[in-house]
C-alpha cells in the first residue's frame, strides 16, 4: 500500500478537504524457469515467491511442488524457479500456449486463457457445512487489511473443512490472489483434496480451471459464477458456489459436498 495526497470532495456541500489516503500498488514480477524468461505478471508486491509457485502449478507447467529444486526471489521483482533435472521444460513449453508472456492484472488482458486438454475428475470425500462456507466467505473482508484501506484488491483464502484458515492473500488481480494462496499451500505440502477455496471475485472459467487443475473440490465466492466457470466445474466434478452472502448461496454443481 502507498499513501498519497488527495482532495476529498463532498458533493452535497461542495467542500474540499485535503488529506492522505491509501492506494493499492502494482508492480511487475518477472518469472524465470531455468534462467529462461517465462512470464511477467503485474501484481501486488507481496507473497511473490508464493505467486510464482502457484502460477506455474495452476498453469500446468509444473505438475507438483516436488518438481521444483529451488526458488530464489531477487531484487527488482525477479523470481528464478529452478526445476529438477528430470523435468523436460522445453517439451512442456511447446505444449503450453504463449511463451514469455506479459500478464496484466486487469480482466481482459492480452494474454487470454485457453482451456486445452481434459482435466482429471476431482476425487475427494470432503464435505463442508453450508454454515462453514458462509462464515468463511464472510471472513474474507474481515482479514483483508489492504482491501479495507484501499478498496482496490481481490481476496482469496484456503480453509479446512471446519473453517480454519490455512492461507490468505490479497492482490490487485483475482487470478494472482488465487495463485498466491495455492502457492502458499503447495510450499507447505497441503492436501488440496481436503481444503476449499474462498474468494471475492467472479467465478470465471480461468479461476475455476486453476482450482480444478490442482484438485480443490469446493470453490466459493461472494461474487457471481460465469457459464465458463460452471462448465469447467461440471467437467472436473468440482462443487462451485456463488453469491455466498446474506443468508443464502447458489450451488451450481455437485451440491452433495455441502451439508445442511
Amino acid at each position: 500500500m502507498l499513501k498519497t495526497k488527495i482532495a476529498k470532495v463532498d458533493v452535497s456541500t461542495g467542500k474540499i478537504l485535503k488529506t492522505t489516503d491509501y492506494v493499492a500498488e502494482e508492480k511487475p514480477l518477472h518469472i524465470f524457469l531455468n534462467k529462461t524468461h517465462y512470464a511477467t505478471i503485474f501484481c501486488s508486491p507481496s507473497n511473490l515467491k508464493e505467486l510464482a509457485v502457484g502460477h506455474v502449478l495452476t498453469e500446468g507447467i509444473v505438475k507438483s511442488i516436488d518438481e521444483i529444486e529451488q526458488i530464489r526471489l531477487k531484487e527488482g521483482g525477479v523470481c528464478n524457479v529452478k526445476l529438477k533435472p528430470g523435468v523436460d521444460l522445453e517439451k512442456r513449453l511447446k505444449l503450453f500456449r504463449p511463451f514469455s508472456r506479459l500478464i496484466l492484472s486487469a480482466c481482459g488482458s492480452n494474454a487470454p486463457y485457453h482451456f486445452s486438454g481434459k482435466l482429471p475428475r476431482i476425487k475427494s470425500d470432503l464435505h463442508v457445512t453450508a454454515q462453514v462456507i458462509h462464515d468463511s466467505v464472510s471472513r474474507l473482508n474481515l482479514v483483508a487489511e489492504t482491501f479495507r484501506k484501499t478498496g482496490g484488491v481481490h481476496v482469496a483464502a484456503i480453509y479446512q473443512a471446519n473453517g480454519e484458515l490455512v492461507a490468505f492473500a490479497e492482490d490487485i488481480g483475482r487470478h494472482n490472489a488465487v495463485d498466491k494462496v495455492i502457492g502458499t499451500c503447495a510450499l507447505n505440502r497441503t492436501d488440496f483434496s481436503q481444503r476449499f477455496l474462498a474468494l471475492s471475485g467472479r467465478l470465471t472459467g480461468d479461476i475455476v480451471f486453476k482450482a480444478a487443475r490442482i484438485g480443490i473440490p469446493i470453490v466459493a465466492s461472494l461474487a457471481a459464477a460465469i457459464d465458463s466457470g460452471i462448465t469447467i466445474a461440471e467437467d472436473a466434478h468440482l462443487t462451485l458456489i456463488g453469491f455466498a452472502r446474506g443468508k443464502r448461496m447458489n450451488v451450481y454443481s455437485f451440491p452433495e459436498r455441502i451439508l445442511s
